[in-house]
């Protein structure tokens, strides 16, 4: 392979783009474009062929787990070479494919080296329509026979709704060995993203087993699903624990404008739709109202006028790439790029578009065991890129 050179991109201020449209409360909360430092990125291609890739999780050995909207688990090597999809014992659950639904999300266990087991989110149909769902198996067998052992579903979105869109979702492991699973609003359902019991338009907290955590903000709440971490989101596309901090990070996508990344608390409201910077399709009319307001929180950072569709996140912790470490990167589906947020504790200081003539969807962003950087890009030839200096 011989891949070219991407040089980091010239700054950019958005204070023009700003008061020509006259946002000037929500361009407020934007900190500028960093200055691009005199170094080169390289993409280099390490897997082809994939169809509707949507999640990268890297097992022990450096090898990765990649799963396809329509249904399909797959394992690649460094040399590139694919899988078949991996059978399971029992069938896997079956997969609503449709539109923004499908298998999507991947992790592996925290504790994988002991019990094998891995977790992925999935479209599951059913009466009234399909839900987000998270399924469980053990990865069995030798390198080259491996197979899902045990596979079971441990939690189903509720209610189903007949919708092909805004499934979300990524999952994240807390410190305590629980995860979180970010939920769509299924976007003809939002206005359910401000009650508690339902889990549309929420982050749900289970433990690996399915149940639910006894310090969940709303277990034992009379009305409210026990599951509920967070309310008030509309359509979470990336996830992350920060490594220091243990936080919850989250990217989720607005509307027309109004992209975000928060800090994820426990029994905390983000506002959709009530409070959101985004702007309805087409009209550019405002959703609700822009916010600051009383019992919401505020993002860390949004993106306005333009989305740019944040995807997959991940902290940097190797050092591989100098002056990095520490940062937020974040795959864009509509940006076509690479983000890096510079993080000063929970603010964010500087912010960088990287990989912009790459020209692909990037669906998803992990570290790998090598402290390389991975993307992963959606669409009828998806890739696995690697991202070296």
């Amino acid at each position: 392979m011989n891949p070219l050179p991407i040089p980091f991109p010239r700054s950019r201020a958005i204070a023009l783009a700003c008061s020509v449209l006259g946002w000037s409360l929500a361009c407020a909360f934007q900190p500028a474009h960093a200055q691009s430092p005199a170094r080169e990125l390289r993409p280099v291609t390490v897997v082809k062929g994939l169809t509707g890739a949507w999640a990268l999780a890297f097992l022990p050995d450096g090898r990765m787990l990649v799963t396809e909207k329509a249904g399909r688990i797959r394992i690649a090597d460094g040399q590139g070479r694919l899988s078949a999809p991996l059978p399971a014992s029992p069938a896997m659950p079956p997969v609503a494919d449709t539109g923004q639904c499908g298998l999507l999300d991947l992790v592996l266990d925290p504790k994988f080296a002991d019990n094998r087991l891995l977790y992925w989110t999935f479209a599951e149909p059913g009466a009234g329509g399909n839900s987000t769902a998270v399924a469980r198996a053990r990865l069995e067998g030798e390198p080259g026979q491996e197979r899902l052992a045990d596979v079971r579903v441990i939690f189903s979105q509720q209610p189903k709704h007949d919708s092909r869109l805004h499934c979300g979702s990524r999952i994240a492991f807390d410190r305590q060995g629980h995860l979180w699973v970010g939920l769509g609003d299924r976007f003809f359902a939002k206005d359910a993203a401000q009650v508690a019991d339902n889990h549309i338009g929420k982050v749900v907290r289970i433990t690996r087993e399915g149940g639910v955590p006894a310090d969940n903000p709303f277990a034992g709440r009379g009305g409210a699903q026990a599951q509920v971490w967070s309310l008030g989101h509309r359509n979470i596309q990336g996830m992350a624990t920060h490594p220091a901090t243990g936080e919850l990070w989250a990217s989720e996508h607005g509307p027309q404008g109004g992209d975000e990344v928060n800090v994820v608390e426990g029994g905390r409201n983000y506002g959709w739709p009530v409070v959101t910077y985004g702007r309805n399709y087409g009209t550019g009319t405002r959703i609700g109202e822009e916010g600051p307001k009383p019992g919401f929180e505020q993002p860390l950072r949004h993106w306005v006028p333009t989305s740019i569709a944040p995807s997959g996140m991940a902290f940097v912790t190797s050092d591989r790439y100098p002056g990095w470490k520490g940062s937020l990167v974040m795959g864009t589906l509509r940006g076509q790029s690479l983000v890096r947020l510079t993080l000063d504790g929970r603010r964010i200081t500087e912010e960088q578009r990287l990989l912009t003539d790459l020209g692909r969807r990037i669906r998803d962003v992990r570290q790998g065991p090598d402290g390389w950087l991975y993307l992963l890009t959606d669409g009828n030839d998806g890739q696995v890129i690697r991202v070296e200096i």
